[in-house]
């Protein structure tokens, strides 16, 4: 076996580590943690995703609280990272509070910032993401941040120190996939950090392509926790991570205009 095909092998067989902000990880799918019937099946979503990081929407998700269902009974904090992330903020002043909020409640350094524009279409705030990054790197803290799929913004953030780009697929909870892979593309060959599609996945087929794009991994929520079945497709999309990044590994074959045989044409009977 040669050394190229002994490494794929072994990316293949789970070796192929997803690294941020120094903590190495096998899996490359983050999940979150809303809109579940209820913590035990979140819980057995986790599972069944592999996920080693969870998004905790600081404002919404009970970490705290021990007169109510709490997350941290169902998904332990000493198995899983917890990310806390800054959904339902629309300004930097909201979420530089939430987060240092977070860090004091339960220690978290690594959090996910987003900044919101509006609620119809929960798209990022670029001049209020890049306020409030600059305030959190200031602070101590590491930032994986939620942004638009513009290159020069995510090079921008990166400068700044951002540990991770996270430019959407689509708008948040819609499920329509990647809707500019040619942007995604032209982040993911700038980047120096890592680059992992948040927002917009509707299936395992986005998830693979946003994988075979070259993304070092991909967040979703909605995408399983609104399916018939969140286990299964929390299964579905563990695989299809697995698969496009394999993909991706091995280099697909080149795009042709016109037919290419299989076999040889020469030497035919």
């Amino acid at each position: 076996m040669t050394e190229a095909a002994a490494r794929v092998t072994e990316q293949a067989a789970g070796d192929d580590e997803f690294v941020v902000a120094g903590r190495r990880l096998k899996s490359r799918l983050i999940v979150g943690t809303g809109k579940y019937k209820d913590l035990a099946q979140n819980a057995a979503a986790v599972e069944a995703a592999g996920a080693e990081i969870v998004t905790v929407a600081v404002r919404r998700v009970n970490v705290t609280n021990p007169n109510e269902p709490m997350l941290v009974d169902y998904i332990d904090p000493k198995k899983v990272i917890y990310l806390p992330n800054t959904a339902g903020c629309y300004t930097a002043e909201d979420a530089v509070r939430t987060l240092r909020l977070a860090r004091e409640a339960g220690g978290w350094n690594l959090v996910k910032l987003e900044v919101l524009g509006d609620r119809k279409t929960l798209y990022p705030d670029m001049i209020e993401t890049l306020r409030a990054a600059e305030a959190l790197l200031e602070d101590g803290f590491e930032v994986m941040v939620y942004c638009t799929d513009d290159p020069i913004m995510a090079k921008k953030l990166e400068d700044m120190g951002c540990c991770a780009i996270m430019p959407l697929a689509a708008p948040i909870g819609s499920g329509l996939g990647i809707q500019n892979p040619i942007n995604i593309r032209l982040i993911v060959e700038q980047s120096k950090v890592p680059v992992l599609v948040d927002a917009g996945v509707g299936t395992a087929s986005d998830a693979a392509v946003a994988m075979e794009l070259g993304c070092d991994g991909v967040l979703m929520n909605t995408a399983i926790a609104e399916a018939k079945d969140p286990i299964k497709m929390a299964r579905a999309m563990k695989l299809a991570v697995e698969a496009g990044r394999l993909a991706y590994l091995a280099g697909r074959m080149p795009k042709k205009l016109y037919a290419d045989p299989s076999s040889p044409m020469g030497g035919l009977i």
